[in-house]
């Protein structure tokens, strides 16, 4: 038993679960990744997603992996974020990151 308190899950409790997108970013290219927000954003809202998180300087309190600015957005559900992913629109505004920055990028349930 890990000692977290359990509560239900948004599935259990009728609730349609939430999706959420989780991007660990490493910019490469400061002035193109400034593109690629903004393509980015006009996608996420189009889509209905949130930001959660949209920032650099995390702390590392355990693991080696360096991380230099994440990522959370939440949408609806993990068939939307999905949506969102797989959509021209975005799929335009990732080419440009891919050019930008080195990313990890994680499709999401929520709980």
């Amino acid at each position: 038993m890990t000692g977290f308190p359990l509560r239900a899950s948004a599935e259990t409790s009728g609730e349609p679960k939430k999706g959420y997108i989780l991007v660990e970013i490493e910019v490469t290219d400061s002035v193109r990744y400034r593109d690629y927000m903004a393509l980015s954003l006009k996608a996420v809202q189009d889509f209905g997603g949130r930001f959660l998180v949209r920032g650099g300087d995390p702390k590392t309190v355990e693991g080696d992996r360096p991380l230099s600015r994440a990522v959370i957005v939440e949408f609806e559900s993990f068939e939307r974020a999905q949506a969102f992913y797989e959509s021209a629109q975005y799929q335009r505004a990732a080419a440009v990151r891919r050019e930008c920055a080195v990313t990890h990028y994680y499709l999401l349930h929520g709980a």
